[in-house]
């Protein structure tokens, strides 16, 4: 059983599970649609609308091969992890566009999902939001990040589902991790069941990684084609809306000769690289279904 870890703040609110909420609830976040009359074709558009709803967070596709997903470490994340490391895996340029995006992208009184979190959150420090759920793999590091009510521990790569309450988030982030997902497809999925209708999913990224632990596919990428991989992860779900694709690009950014250095595998296996970090973000929303009566 998932054991959910509330933080020891003052005033701490008692952890109650999300009350699942039904298809037809409005998200509080912003989306447009259609409200159609009552006809006497009522029954057929029922019967079309449950038919896209059941196909809804549904995989259609997979995205990696076998030999994409691997890892160089083959070792269980959960002993790679079983330390803390109380540093920042990206730089003050990054951060600050990443708590833009945030403070633009979400409402004060969301409740967030962060996901493959840490001891910092990158959230607007004035922004209050309802609730903050965090999700990593060192307890240590997530005791230790004061945006966070309440954590729990799970290796993604072993187990992919979320014993969280169905349509109970408005938002959910996923800050340079999303590149040592073995199974993003299942991920992405579960992601999509946790979040509201107008929900939305937010996935950053920069050229930095803990390179043994991060997928084939993604080692031996570049900018542009693991943006690419994020997008096909949100295609391979059902019900997701078209991902946006934020980039921000620092003057001096490595480009593909620079990558190809003779000393560029250290810096990767050290997760170092040199110069500004480029900023990638991915964005989609779970799309709304317009309800018939």
């Amino acid at each position: 059983m998932l054991a959910i870890h509330p933080k020891p703040k003052p005033r701490l609110r008692s952890w109650h599970p999300p009350i699942v909420a039904n298809l037809q609830t409005i998200s509080s976040l912003p989306f447009k649609t259609r409200v159609f009359p009552a006809t006497k074709t009522t029954n057929t558009l029922n019967e079309s609308n449950e038919t896209e709803r059941s196909s809804a967070g549904k995989i259609k596709r997979l995205v990696l091969s076998k030999e994409g997903r691997t890892k160089l470490n083959s070792y269980p994340d959960t002993e790679f992890y079983s330390y803390p490391r109380f540093v920042t895996h990206v730089d003050d340029g990054f951060i600050s566009t990443l708590t833009n995006l945030y403070q633009e992208m979400l409402r004060p009184d969301s409740e967030i999902l962060d996901l493959m979190s840490s001891w910092v959150s990158h959230l607007p420090k004035q922004a209050m939001y309802k609730r903050i759920v965090g999700h990593g793999l060192n307890a240590q590091e997530l005791a230790r990040n004061p945006r966070l009510d309440y954590f729990f521990v799970k290796d993604l790569n072993q187990d992919q589902k979320l014993e969280l309450e169905s349509s109970s988030f408005d938002a959910v982030l996923c800050t340079v991790s999303v590149q040592y997902l073995q199974q993003p497809e299942k991920v992405f999925a579960e992601v999509f069941r946790v979040l509201r209708p107008g929900g939305v999913f937010i996935v950053s990224f920069s050229n930095r990684l803990f390179y043994e632990k991060a997928i084939s596919a993604w080692r031996d990428g570049t900018g542009y084609s693991r943006v690419q991989l994020v997008v096909q992860y949100f295609q391979s779900v059902e019900g997701f809306t078209q991902a946006e694709i934020i980039r921000k690009l620092p003057a001096a950014a490595a480009g593909p000769q620079q990558e190809k250095s003779p000393f560029s595998w250290i810096t990767r296996l050290l997760g170092l690289v040199s110069g500004s970090d480029p900023f990638y973000a991915v964005v989609a929303y779970k799309n709304f279904k317009p309800v018939y009566e």
